[in-house]
C-alpha cells in the first residue's frame, strides 16, 4: 500500500519546504526557485495520491508509479533532513540565535563548498520527482484532499441480514448468556438503551447479533435489521428502518422531513429491537441525528450496533461496549471439526486428519472466519479495516510489520519509533509528540488492530497483534519493510528496503543503502553466538547512513566506536541491557538529531558522556538500573527538552566535576520516572534539595529519593525536596536523614503509590491514611517503626469512610518494633476491657476495599481489620490476634458499599500462614471454613496444628495446597475426596508421613505432585497408581522411600506424565519397572541417586523424552559418557543435560 505511506511523506515534505529557514537560505544560496519549485511539485502530486490509492487497486501501472514515487520521496526527505542537520550543527557552533538563518553558511570556506553541492543535489531530486509527476498525467488521476468513500471500499463488504440458524453459532455461550440478559433483564432508566458489540473484522460480531435477533423475537413487537456498513447516510438508514417495519419501500420521492415523520408514527409507543450492523461512522452529529428519531419506542426497546472500532461504540452509547473475542480452543476445535471433516463417514477422524486440523487451528487464532474460509479470504476482510484508516495511521500500522509475530509490544518504544520516523504529526504545540503518538495508538486499539491490550494508571503499557493483523501489516507495508530471520530472507532484503528487523548475526548480509530502521531482535537460541562486533559496526555506519532508529540491546557490545556521529539522521538508539558497556564515545553528542539514547540496564556502564548540553532535540534519555554512574555530566540542566530522565546520580565527593542538583531546576518536562540517587553525599543540602525544584516538575509521575551511603544528618530534610501535587508514585529508599515524614505527603492527593525502603529512622508514618488515591503502601525494613499513626484509633482525624479509601495492596514486611497500627498507652489484645472506646474503636476499624495483605516479621496484635480481601492474604511470623479477629467481624457492618451481609474473607484467592503466632488447629478451621473461593493455601511452620480436617468440604475450588514443615499434623486424617478441583499439590517436611493418605487417589484433576523433605516416608503405593492425570511428578530428600512395588505396574495405559524429577532418594538402586509405560514423558532428572548405578533397557521405550539430566550421581554419570560409557547407546538420541 505503497500510496497512503506516498501521502505521509509527501504532506511531512510539504511541511519542510515551507519552513521560513529553508527559503532564506534558498535566497542566500540562490537555489530559492528550486526550493519553491520543488515545494509546487509535491503539492501537485500530492493532490492527486488519494485518487491513486484507488486506482492502484486494479491497475499494476499505477502501483508501480507509486512505488517509484515513494522511493524519491524518501530520497528527497533524507536530504532535507541532512541540510537541516548541517544547519543545526553549524549554528551550535556560533553564537547568537537571531541571525542563524542568515549566518549558518557564512561560518567557513567550507560552506561555500556544502552549499555548491546542496544546490546540485536540490536540482536533481527537483528533476527526478518532475519526470514522476509528469507520468502521472495518463492515469487522469483526480486531485482530492480527503480520503472519500469509495465504489471499491463499499463492495468489499457483503450486506449481511437477520437470518442465521441457531445450530451454526458454535460456542459464545458466555456472550450469548451477557448480551440476552442485557437485551430481556436489565432495566435502563431510558426507553431504548443501546448495547455496541465490538471485534475486529470476522470474529463473528453479525453471527451473533443473528442468534440474539431469532431467540428474542416474542419478546418484541418490532424487530428491525438494517445493514450500514461503510456509508452513514442517514436517509438511507431511515428508508431501509421503515421498510423493515412496514414491509414495503417508502415512496422515493418522499423529502427526510416527511421520511422521520413516518418512522416516528411507525415505532410511537412499540416495543423494538433494531440491529445496526457494521457501523463504522465516527461522526457524533450523524449518529445524535439518527438517535433522535428512535427515541420513541415503548421502555425496553433496544438497539444492537456491531462495529470494528471502540471509538463508534463510545460514540453510540454510553454502556460499555460487549467486546467479543476469539473462540475458546474447545468450540474453535468444533467449528472446525464441523467444516473439515463434514465428508468424513466416521465419527472420528483419524489422528492424522486431527494432527493436521489442530495445526492448522493454532493459526485461525479463535476467530471463526478464519476457521471457515481457512484463511483464503481473511485478509481482505480485514483490510476494509485498513482502507478506512487515515494516512498517517497507515503509516503507523504498517510499520508494525517489524515485530516478531506473538511479540509483546511495548506501547511508548513503539510510538518512540513512529516519532523517529516522522509519522507523528505536531499540530498543536501544547502537545508533546510522544502525547500525539499515544492518540495515534489509541485511535488504532480502537479499531480493534491491536489486541491483550494492557495499561497502568496513567496509559497503555504493553500490546500484542493478532497474527492475521501481522499479516495484513506485511501485506500492506510491501517490500518498503522486512522481518529477517534466516539467510535465505536476508538475501531476499531489497536495496530500496526501509525498514528491517532482524537476527544480529545476519546483519553482515544485509545489502540495502537506504535503510531508515534496524530492530534486532536476538533468538534465545543465539544468545551464546558470538557476532563480530567490529564487522557489525563497520556495515552498520559504512552502509546505514539513513538510519532513524538503530535498537542494538541486549547484545553484550563492548565499545561504541567514535565513528558512530556518522549516523547523522539517528533518532533513536537503543543500546540497553548490555552489561559491558562502560563508556560511551564523546562524539556521540554530535548526533543533534538524537531523540532517544536507552540505556537502561546497562549496569556497567560508568557515566554519561561530557559535553551532553550539545544534543538540544534530545527528549528521553533510559537509565534505569544504571547502578554503575558515579554522577551526571554538567550542562545536563540545558538540556530543557527532556521528558524522559530516568536517574540523576549526585557525585558522591565531587572528584568527578559532576552536576549538582540544581541542573534539575530547569528541565519542568521531565515526565515519567525519575530516581535521584546518592542525596547521602549533597553537601548543602537545603540549598541543594530546594535547588532540584522538584515542586514545579508537573508532569512528573513516579519520583524515586535514594539516600545511598553517606552520613546520618538530620539536617536533610525531606521537607526540602517536596514534589508537585500531580504525582502518583513515591518511593523513599534508605533514608537516613530527619526522622520526620515530611507535611507536604498529605498535599499529594493524587498519589496511588507509596513505597518505603529502610533502614530508616521514621518512628511512625502520619498523613497516610486520608490519601483518596491511594491503592498500594509497601513498607519494608524500618526497623525504628513503632506505629503507622502517632496516635490511637479515635485520635484519627475524619470519618471511616476517609479511612484509606482507595487502599488495595498493603505489604509489611520487617518492622520487628511496629506492635500496633496506632499510638496507645496500653496494649490492645484479647483480655483488654470491652468497654474502652479505644479499644472498641481499635477492633471494629476495618480496610474498605482492601485485596491484598502481606505481613512478615511484624508483631503486629492490632491494626485495622481485612474482611474484604479477595486476592492475597500472606502472613508470616507475625500475631494471630487480627486474623482472628477479622473472621468473628460481619463485613456490612464495616463496609457500607457492599449491599449484602457475608462471611469475613469469603472471596478470598490466595492464603498464606507461617509460623502465626497463636494459629492453632481450631483457629485455622475457622478461617478456612470462611475462605470458600480459596484457590492456593500454603500452611507452612504452624507447629501447634494437629490436623488438617473439617473445611476441605467449604474449598471445592481450592487448586493448589502447600503443606510444609507442619512436624505434629496427620495427613491420613484429612478429608481429601471434596477437593476434586486440586491440581497442584505439594508435601514438604512432614515427619509423621510414612504412605501417601488413601484420600489422595480422589484428586482426580492432580497434574502435579511434589513430596520433599519426608524421612518417613517409605512408599507410594497403592494410591500412587490411581493419580492418572498426573503431568509432573517430584520427589526430593526421602531417606526411607522404595520406588519399586512387587506387582504393581502403574501408569499402564495412562500417558499424562510429561515430568519425573528424584533428588536424593539412597534406596533408589534401579530405576522402577512402571517407567517403561510413561511414553510422553518429555524430562527426566535423576539427582544424587549415589546408589543407581545403570540405567534400564526400559529407557528405549521413552519414545518423547527431550531432557535427561544426571547430576550427583557418579557412577551413573560415568555409564552415560558421551560415545563411551556403557549405558550411552540407551540415551543417545536424548539431548543429555
Amino acid at each position: 500500500m505503497a500510496e497512503a505511506i506516498a501521502f505521509d511523506i509527501a504532506g511531512g515534505l510539504a511541511s519542510k519546504l515551507s519552513s521560513l529557514a529553508l527559503s532564506q537560505i534558498g535566497l542566500w544560496w540562490n537555489f530559492k526557485d528550486d526550493i519553491e519549485d520543488l515545494k509546487n511539485t509535491i503539492s501537485t502530486i500530492k493532490a492527486v495520491l488519494l485518487d491513486a490509492e484507488e486506482q492502484s487497486m486494479t491497475s499494476n501501472l499505477v502501483k508501480n508509479w507509486l512505488e517509484k514515487l515513494k522511493d524519491a520521496l524518501y530520497d528527497a526527505d533524507d536530504l532535507l533532513d541532512d541540510f537541516s542537520t548541517e544547519a543545526l550543527r553549524k549554528d551550535l557552533l556560533g553564537g547568537n540565535k537571531l541571525t542563524k538563518e542568515v549566518r549558518l553558511f557564512f561560518s567557513s570556506s567550507n560552506q561555500f563548498v556544502y552549499g555548491l553541492k546542496m544546490g546540485r543535489q536540490i536540482k536533481a531530486i527537483k528533476a527526478r520527482l518532475t519526470s514522476i509527476g509528469s507520468e502521472a498525467k495518463m492515469f487522469n488521476l483526480v486531485e482530492r484532499d480527503r480520503l472519500v468513500e469509495t465504489s471499491f471500499m463499499s463492495k468489499k463488504r457483503q450486506r449481511t441480514h437477520s437470518f442465521a440458524h441457531k445450530d451454526e453459532i458454535i460456542g459464545r455461550e458466555d456472550d450469548k448468556a451477557a448480551l440476552l440478559k442485557l437485551i430481556l433483564e436489565f432495566q435502563s432508566e431510558e426507553n431504548v438503551y443501546i448495547i455496541p458489540i465490538v471485534g475486529f473484522g470476522g470474529l463473528g460480531k453479525t453471527a451473533l447479533a443473528q442468534f440474539v435477533y431469532e431467540t428474542v423475537k416474542d419478546h418484541f413487537e418490532l424487530r428491525i435489521w438494517v445493514c450500514v456498513s461503510n456509508i452513514f447516510d442517514l436517509k438511507t438508514i431511515v428508508e431501509n428502518i421503515i421498510k423493515s417495519v412496514a414491509n414495503h419501500a417508502p415512496d422515493q420521492n418522499l423529502e427526510m422531513d416527511q421520511l422521520q415523520k413516518q418512522l416516528r408514527d411507525e415505532i410511537r409507543g412499540k416495543k423494538y429491537l433494531l440491529v445496526l450492523d457494521d457501523i463504522w461512522n465516527e461522526e457524533w452529529e450523524q449518529w445524535v441525528s439518527l438517535k433522535k428519531l428512535m427515541m420513541g419506542g415503548a421502555k425496553g426497546s433496544r438497539i444492537i450496533v456491531t462495529t470494528r472500532s471502540l471509538k463508534v461504540a463510545k460514540i453510540t452509547s454510553k454502556c460499555q461496549p460487549h467486546v467479543l473475542k476469539g473462540l475458546s480452543d474447545d468450540d474453535a476445535w468444533s467449528l472446525f471439526k464441523e467444516i473439515a471433516f463434514e465428508q468424513i463417514s466416521t465419527d472420528s477422524p483419524s489422528s492424522e486428519f486431527v494432527e493436521i486440523g489442530k495445526q492448522i487451528l493454532e493459526r485461525c487464532g479463535g476467530v471463526p472466519l478464519v476457521i471457515r474460509t481457512i484463511a483464503g479470504e481473511i485478509l481482505p476482510t480485514l483490510n476494509l479495516s485498513y482502507d478506512h484508516l487515515p494516512s498517517h495511521l497507515k503509516h503507523c500500522f504498517a510499520y508494525c510489520r517489524l515485530y516478531p509475530k506473538d511479540h509483546k509490544i511495548d506501547v511508548r518504544t513503539l510510538v518512540q519509533f513512529w516519532i523517529a520516523q516522522g509519522f507523528v504529526k505536531q499540530s498543536n504545540p501544547s502537545q508533546s509528540l510522544e502525547e500525539i503518538g499515544l492518540g495515534y495508538f489509541k485511535d488504532l486499539v480502537e479499531r480493534s488492530f491491536f489486541q491483550e491490550v494492557e495499561d497502568d494508571e496513567t496509559w497503555f503499557t504493553t500490546c500484542k497483534m493478532h497474527d492475521l493483523m501481522h499479516d495484513l501489516a506485511e501485506v500492506v507495508a510491501g517490500t518498503e519493510s522486512s522481518l529477517v530471520d534466516s539467510n535465505s530472507s536476508a538475501s531476499e532484503v531489497s536495496e530500496k528496503c526501509r525498514h528491517v528487523s532482524i537476527s544480529p548475526l545476519l546483519i553482515p548480509l544485509l545489502k540495502g543503502k537506504k535503510l531508515r530502521t534496524l530492530l534486532c531482535f536476538p533468538k534465545e537460541s543465539e544468545q551464546s553466538q558470538i557476532m563480530s562486533e567490529d564487522e557489525t559496526w563497520d556495515l552498520i555506519i559504512s552502509r546505514c547512513r539513513c538510519l532513524r532508529v538503530l535498537k542494538l540491546n541486549n547484545l553484550n557490545l563492548n565499545t561504541i566506536p567514535r565513528s558512530i556521529h556518522k549516523l547523522k539522521h539517528l533518532r533513536y538508539l537503543d543500546l540497553s541491557d548490555d552489561p559491558n558497556l562502560k563508556i560511551l564515545p564523546k562524539s556521540i553528542c554530535n548526533m543533534q538529531n538524537l531523540h532517544a539514547l536507552k540505556l537502561d540496564w546497562c549496569v556497567g556502564l560508568e557515566e554519561l558522556p561530557k559535553k551532553i548540553e550539545k544534543l538540544v532535540n534530545i527528549s528521553h534519555i533510559g537509565c534505569v538500573h544504571c547502578y554503575g554512574l558515579t554522577h551526571m555530566p554538567r550542562g545536563i540542566g540545558k538540556l530543557t527538552s527532556l521528558e524522559i530522565l530516568s536517574r540523576f546520580v549526585v557525585d558522591k565527593d565531587g572528584s568527578h566535576g559532576g552536576a549538582d542538583l540544581s541542573e534539575l531546576s530547569g528541565l519542568i518536562n521531565l515526565k515519567g520516572e525519575l530516581t535521584i540517587s546518592n542525596l547521602g553525599f549533597v553537601k548543602k543540602a537545603k540549598k541543594m534539595f530546594r535547588a532540584a525544584n522538584l515542586k514545579e516538575k508537573q508532569h512528573l509521575g513516579a519520583l524515586v529519593l535514594e539516600w545511598g551511603d553517606g552520613n546520618n544528618d538530620d539536617e536533610k530534610l525531606l521537607e526540602d525536596l517536596q514534589p508537585h501535587p500531580n504525582l502518583k508514585m513515591l518511593k523513599v529508599d534508605g533514608w537516613r536523614g530527619d526522622a520526620k515524614f515530611p507535611s507536604w505527603l498529605s498535599l499529594l492527593k493524587k498519589l496511588v503509590d507509596i513505597t518505603i525502603w529502610g533502614p530508616s529512622n521514621f518512628k511512625h508514618l502520619s498523613s497516610i491514611a486520608q490519601l483518596p488515591c491511594l491503592q498500594q503502601l509497601k513498607i519494608s525494613n524500618l526497623t525504628e517503626l513503632e506505629c503507622m499513626e502517632d496516635h490511637g484509633p479515635n485520635g484519627r482525624q475524619g470519618d471511616t469512610e476517609s479511612f484509606f479509601p482507595s487502599l488495595k495492596v498493603l505489604r509489611l514486611w520487617n518492622c520487628p518494633n511496629m506492635k500496633s497500627w496506632w499510638r496507645t498507652t496500653k496494649p490492645i489484645d484479647d483480655d483488654s476491657n470491652e468497654d474502652d472506646t479505644t479499644v472498641i474503636r481499635a477492633s471494629t476499624m476495618a480496610f474498605p476495599c482492601l485485596s491484598s495483605l502481606d505481613i512478615k516479621y511484624c508483631p503486629l496484635t492490632s491494626m485495622p481489620l481485612y474482611p474484604s480481601l479477595n486476592e492475597k492474604l500472606k502472613l508470616v511470623n507475625t500475631s494471630s490476634r487480627p486474623l482472628k479477629k477479622t473472621i468473628k467481624m460481619s463485613i456490612s457492618s464495616t463496609t457500607p458499599s457492599t449491599s449484602t451481609s457475608s462471611l469475613p474473607l469469603s472471596k478470598l484467592k490466595s492464603f498464606h500462614a507461617e509460623n502465626i503466632e497463636g494459629l492453632d488447629t481450631h483457629m485455622l478451621n475457622d478461617c478456612l471454613q470462611n475462605m470458600t473461593s480459596l484457590e492456593r493455601c500454603f500452611i507452612d511452620s504452624c507447629h501447634l496444628l494437629e490436623s488438617l480436617s473439617g473445611w476441605q468440604q467449604h474449598l471445592i475450588g481450592l487448586k493448589t495446597l502447600i503443606i510444609k514443615d507442619c512436624k505434629e499434623v496427620d495427613l491420613e486424617g484429612m478429608q481429601w475426596e471434596p477437593l476434586k478441583n486440586l491440581s497442584c499439590l505439594v508435601i514438604d517436611n512432614i515427619p509423621k508421613l510414612v504412605s501417601l493418605p488413601i484420600g489422595i487417589q480422589h484428586l482426580v484433576q492432580l497434574k502435579s505432585l511434589e513430596i520433599r523433605n519426608c524421612s518417613g516416608l517409605r512408599s507410594l503405593f497403592p494410591v500412587f497408581q490411581h493419580l492418572t492425570s498426573l503431568e509432573e511428578f517430584s520427589i526430593r530428600n526421602c531417606n526411607e522411600l522404595e520406588l519399586s512395588a512387587a506387582g504393581m505396574q502403574i501408569f499402564q495405559g495412562y500417558t499424562s506424565l510429561r515430568a519425573l524429577w528424584l533428588e536424593t532418594i539412597p534406596k533408589c538402586q534401579r530405576l522402577p519397572e512402571w517407567l517403561q509405560h510413561l511414553t510422553n514423558l518429555q524430562q527426566l532428572y535423576l539427582v544424587d541417586l549415589p546408589n543407581l548405578t545403570s540405567l534400564p533397557d526400559e529407557m528405549r521405550c521413552l519414545t518423547s523424552l527431550e531432557e535427561l539430566c544426571i547430576r550427583q550421581t557418579p557412577q551413573l554419570e560415568e555409564r552415560c559418557r558421551k560415545d563411551i560409557g556403557a549405558d550411552w547407546h540407551k540415551i543417545a538420541r536424548i539431548a543429555t543435560g
